[in-house]
C-alpha cells in the first residue's frame, strides 16, 4: 500500500480490533506518515452492517434518540455515523448530479427550524432559528437537481439557481410559487434564455385561530394565478405540484421536517448531513411510485439503484 501523503512505500505499523474485524495500520518509510486500511466512513469504529441500518432507519422517518435505543448505539455513535455519511453524500451528490435534460423543472422552499423557532433567536445567529430547504426537481423523473439549506433570502435563492443551471443542459421550463425572490435571481443567475412562470395560490380568508378544527390547518386553497415571467411557458407545464409532493416525502422520511414534534435539529451541521443522506436516499436508492425506479434511473444518471453500503464502505 503506499502513502496517502506521499505515495512512498510503506511497511506495516501494528493494528487494531474493531467489533467484527482486525483493521490493518501502516507507517510510510518516507514522511513517517501513519493511517490505518480504508474502512467505513473514514475509521468510525462501528461495523459497516450496524452503519448501513443506522442510515436506513434515519431515512425512515426515525429520530436521533429512537435509532440510539433500536439499534443500541450511543447517540454521539449515531450521530457521528449521519455526519460523516451525511459529508460523503453531499460529495457523491456533487459529482453525479449533472448533465440533466429537464424539460420541466418546478421550485419550492419548506420551512424548519435549528435549536429554537426564530421569535426565540435573540442573537440573530445565522445558524439558528428558522431555515428552509430550497428544492429544485425535475417534473418528469422526479429527480431532486438541485437543494440549498439556509435562510429564506435572495443569497440562497440565487445560489439555488446557479447551481440548478450548473447541473442542466438545454432550454427548460421553471415553475415556482409567488416568491419575490425568484423574478429577480433568474434573469441573475439562468438568464433569459429559460421560459419562466409563476403560481400563485389564493387562499380564503382564515378562520380564528381559536377554532380547535383549524388550529393546525392552513387556510383553504380558492384559485391559483399564473404570471408569465420569461419566454413562452407551457400552459400544461405550469404547476408546482410535484414539488410540493416532494416536500411532502421529505416531511414524512426526515424527522427533522416533522412538524410539531421535538426532533427539530438542535444544531444546523447535522441538519445539513440530514438534507443531504435525505436527497441521495430519494435520489438514488428509493424506488419512484410515478414509474417504477429512482428518479436517477429515471433521468438517466445511473442503471442500477443504490445502497448505502455501497455509499460508506470502499470495500463494498
Amino acid at each position: 500500500m503506499n502513502c496517502r501523503n506521499c505515495s512512498g512505500q510503506t511497511k506495516k505499523f501494528g493494528s487494531y480490533r474493531s467489533k467484527d474485524r482486525i483493521i490493518q495500520r501502516y507507517c510510510c518509510t518516507n514522511c513517517n506518515t501513519t493511517f490505518s486500511e480504508k474502512t467505513a466512513l473514514n475509521g468510525l469504529r462501528t461495523e459497516p452492517d450496524k452503519m448501513v441500518q443506522v442510515l436506513n432507519l434515519l431515512c425512515e422517518g426515525m429520530g436521533i434518540r429512537a435509532v440510539s435505543r433500536f439499534t443500541g448505539l450511543h447517540q454521539q455513535t449515531v450521530l457521528n455515523v449521519l455526519a460523516r455519511a451525511g459529508s460523503v453524500a453531499g460529495r457523491f451528490l456533487d459529482a453525479n448530479i449533472k448533465n440533466v435534460q429537464p424539460e420541466s423543472v418546478q421550485a419550492d422552499e419548506m420551512f424548519c427550524y435549528v435549536g429554537c423557532k426564530q421569535r426565540r433567536n435573540s442573537t440573530n445567529d445565522k445558524f439558528k432559528g428558522d431555515q428552509y430547504l430550497f428544492l429544485a426537481i425535475d417534473s418528469k423523473s422526479k429527480l431532486i437537481i438541485s437543494h440549498v439549506i439556509g435562510k429564506r433570502a435572495p443569497s440562497n435563492t440565487e445560489i439555488l439557481l446557479n447551481d440548478l443551471k450548473r447541473r442542466t443542459t438545454g432550454r427548460m421550463q421553471l415553475t415556482t410559487d409567488g416568491s419575490e425572490a425568484y423574478p429577480v435571481a433568474v434573469p441573475r443567475t439562468i438568464g433569459r434564455d429559460i421560459d419562466y412562470a409563476q403560481m400563485v395560490k389564493r387562499y380564503a380568508t382564515p378562520r380564528a385561530v381559536s377554532d380547535p378544527d383549524n388550529r393546525y390547518s392552513p387556510p383553504r386553497c380558492i384559485g391559483t394565478r399564473t404570471i408569465l415571467c420569461y419566454g413562452s411557458p407551457k400552459n400544461d407545464l405550469i404547476s408546482t405540484s410535484y414539488v410540493e409532493r416532494t416536500n411532502l416525502t421529505v416531511r414524512l422520511f426526515n424527522r427533522r421536517f416533522t412538524r410539531l414534534t421535538l426532533g427539530y435539529s438542535k444544531k444546523f451541521e447535522y441538519l445539513m448531513h440530514s438534507v443531504n443522506l435525505t436527497v441521495f436516499y430519494y435520489n438514488f436508492v428509493k424506488k419512484h411510485g410515478a414509474h417504477g425506479m429512482t428518479p436517477a434511473q429515471a433521468a438517466g444518471l445511473t442503471e442500477k439503484v443504490f445502497t448505502f453500503k455501497e455509499l460508506i464502505d470502499p470495500n463494498a
